[in-house]
């Protein structure tokens, strides 16, 4: 039986640091009401020649180096990103030029703040198969380019920093109590679309852009605060208990939860709810906000870097996001 084993991870972020206060000098805002409704306290947004595939290399690069192989011996590349490069073609073709490669599949996952859990379980049903023996997995975003940095765009663009996350799935023998991914579950809801989207550009208007539509704001991300925050504390509740049942354990298994991190309240209000330790729980939204597909993997990297991260423990990551769509993933380190 194959397992999908983490073998190497990486991140990347920009150097700018944008805080609060930076913030507070181009909207009415403030340090105090930024992190008293989301806990953030300063992100990265990139400079103006960085695009998503320049965050996703340098973190794909670290990822494999740490996994001791070049992008040579991958067999496959998914990435996974809701700012992409260009409309098209998609950003992982983008990404793998730049590492050198020819022919290697490529793959986008367009699945918003979820994006990454999917693309691992894509990648995890490749190896599985035994289609790709090594692939790399991506998460990486450019928010700050798409943000309405003004007052009237306050309570999204203070949520969205810039940043990714990599790792190198690779193929292993599954044993009893070996590392690697041991299950993942993903799920969508696509009645609640447009609680949390982009309504434009796009091909549903009788022109993909126009002038009416950017006069109108369309083009920057448009939330409904209140049912995100629902759903994100119900769905993320749920499938982290889906992903220790179908594992035949119970979250007191569980030495780490990965949440995505959109809202220090939501990650809060799922821990109370599950009754988890808060130490057991790792978060970065106070330095780096929402990287959307990128939080997990950043996450994963960070933790990897505290020491957080010991042989042998289980790791529980959710996420939950535009669509709607949630999902989890359980494996073992």
């Amino acid at each position: 039986m194959i397992r999908a084993r983490i073998t190497g991870v990486g991140s990347s972020l920009p150097p700018r640091v944008v805080t609060n206060d930076d913030l507070a000098a181009l909207m009415d805002t403030s340090d105090e009401w930024i992190v008293q409704r989301t806990g953030i306290r300063e992100r990265r947004w990139v400079g103006p020649d960085v695009a998503t595939s320049d965050l996703a290399l340098a973190a794909s690069q670290e990822a494999l180096a740490a996994a001791g192989i070049t992008a040579q011996d991958l067999d496959m590349v998914i990435l996974a990103t809701l700012s992409p490069d260009h409309e098209f073609p998609g950003t992982a073709c983008f990404l793998q030029a730049k590492l050198g490669l020819v022919g290697t599949p490529a793959l986008d996952v367009r699945q918003q703040c979820t994006g990454f859990v999917y693309a691992v379980s894509v990648a995890d049903q490749f190896l599985r198969t035994g289609f790709a023996r090594r692939i790399l997995v991506v998460g990486a975003e450019v928010h700050s380019k798409g943000l309405d940095v003004s007052t009237t765009g306050r309570d999204v663009t203070v949520l969205f920093g810039d940043g990714a996350g990599a790792v190198i799935l690779e193929a292993s023998e599954a044993r009893p109590d070996s590392a690697g991914i041991l299950s993942t579950h993903l799920h969508a809801d696509g009645a609640g679309a447009t609680d949390l989207w982009l309504p434009a550009p796009g091909m549903a208007y009788e022109r993909f852009m126009s002038a009416d539509l950017l006069a109108q704001g369309l083009h920057f991300p448009q939330m409904n605060g209140r049912a995100v925050y629902v759903n994100a504390v119900r769905r993320m509740g749920e499938a982290v208990l889906e992903a220790v049942a179908a594992n035949g354990m119970s979250v007191e298994d569980v030495d780490l939860f990965l949440f995505h991190q959109a809202n220090l309240r939501i990650n809060e209000a799922v821990t109370e709810r599950l009754g988890i330790p808060a130490d057991r729980v790792f978060n970065t939204i106070d330095r780096f906000a929402n990287t959307t597909a990128a939080t997990i993997p950043l996450g994963l990297h960070e933790a990897l870097k505290a020491g957080r991260l010991q042989e042998g423990m289980v790791v529980c990551g959710a996420a939950f996001g535009s669509g709607f769509t949630w999902g989890s993933m359980l494996f073992r380190w």
